[in-house]
């Protein structure tokens, strides 16, 4: 006869469900451990570039590095360039217009994909001067390392500086030669780059328009435009007076087109590079705006806010067919219903312009107000070059 206290044995299920809960339980703290050492390895990295600001998260950069051929690691990024681009906490919290308690600085992506040149610029002493480096800030930019990270640093300025005529004495003066840091240019002043068109061989960007004398001195100055060459006031003329007020031109060498503008009271802005040249300076100093950004960049402007969006050349057939639709439709959004778009001189070949040009330039959506197509002869006939100017409307109905 059996004892009734004799032991009773686990059931093989109860068995196996203990096994299971230990196997779990091993499981999370290896996991666990090798969480925390991977955290722990994201804090020494940023260990050298930490400031006030504390941060919860990892950059993405070093999480998901970008997909190159020689993939960048975060060891490729300068520390500046990190200090400027991670997540900054927000000194009060979370901040509905941000929808975040962080703000995270904007830099071109591309700017990733060239960590040599990124470390050139962003290498210097923090609080302290800047090198002289505006031809690596500009190379960055034309690589698509757009917008440039900010800097810790005082660029490099003139020794001596000369302060500008007065208004409207600078609109049509040329500036003292002590406005400018000549180390990135060929001319170490302007005198040279006044007569550069008659003594340098090969090309540079607006050889000769820093001459004020020159042929700016009357580029959209007359009272008619003839064919090609519309004037200022025969645009003007198409819409009420006054409703112009505000624009920009892009690609707008010396802001002849901008002063030309002011002195009717319109505000125009000039987009422009320093290709070979101080260019955002020279404008600067006759007394109108300019902004340093590239083709490539999206209009920093607002959703259908300009009266008027001009260019000259910088708009042609060297662009890639996607990139310029793209920019066309930059324009079409920036311009308000009613705005112009003047489309200045530009150029392609005879084929590119029906087949390619034109279908592309008439599906953005603007009204022609004025179509004028012509041969560009500048670089012989045998080219089959083709010139065309366009003033353009955007809609006064609601294009959706």
């Amino acid at each position: 006869m059996d004892s009734p206290h004799k032991p009773r044995h686990l059931s093989p299920n109860l068995f196996f469900f203990f096994l299971l809960v230990s196997s779990n339980l091993i499981t999370f703290f290896i996991s666990n451990a090798f969480k925390n050492s991977s955290c722990s390895l994201y804090q020494q990295t940023y260990s050298s570039i930490s400031t006030a600001s504390s941060f919860n998260t990892p950059i993405p950069l070093v999480v998901e590095p970008a997909t190159r051929d020689d993939d960048v690691q975060i060891s490729d990024l300068p520390p500046e360039f990190l200090a400027f681009t991670s997540p900054h906490k927000l000194p009060f919290g979370f901040n509905t217009n941000f929808d975040s308690d962080k703000i995270i600085p904007p830099v071109g992506r591309p700017c990733t994909m060239f960590p040599d040149l990124l470390r050139r610029y962003m290498s210097y002493n923090v609080n302290g001067s800047c090198p002289d480096d505006e031809l690596l800030a500009q190379k960055l930019l034309l690589k698509g390392c757009e917008p440039l990270p900010r800097r810790r640093c005082r660029p490099a300025s003139q020794q001596e500086y000369v302060e500008p005529y007065p208004l409207p004495e600078s609109l049509w003066t040329t500036p003292s030669d002590s406005s400018v840091v000549w180390t990135a240019y060929t001319c170490k002043s302007y005198e040279c780059l006044i007569i550069r068109m008659k003594t340098q061989k090969g090309f540079d960007d607006c050889k000769d328009c820093f001459d004020l004398n020159g042929r700016e001195k009357n580029r959209w100055s007359s009272t008619k435009g003839a064919g090609l060459d519309f004037s200022i006031d025969e645009v003007l003329a198409v819409k009420k007076p006054g409703t112009i007020r505000i624009g920009l031109d892009i690609g707008g060498g010396v802001a002849t087109f901008a002063v030309r503008m002011r002195e009717r009271n319109i505000t125009i802005l000039t987009t422009s590079m320093n290709l070979n040249g101080p260019f955002n300076t020279f404008i600067a100093s006759r007394g109108v705006v300019p902004l340093y950004i590239s083709i490539s960049q999206r209009l920093p402007f607002f959703d259908n806010t300009l009266d008027i969006v001009h260019s000259m050349h910088v708009l042609s057939n060297w662009i890639p067919t996607t990139l310029l639709h793209f920019l066309f439709f930059d324009i079409y959004r920036v311009l308000r219903p009613g705005g112009l778009f003047w489309l200045d001189h530009f150029f392609c070949v005879g084929e590119e312009f029906e087949q390619v040009y034109a279908p592309l330039i008439e599906s953005i959506g603007f009204h022609k107000v004025k179509w004028i197509v012509g041969r560009k002869m500048d670089r012989g006939p045998e080219l089959n070059e083709m010139y065309l100017s366009a003033l353009l409307e955007k809609p006064l109905k609601n294009s959706w």
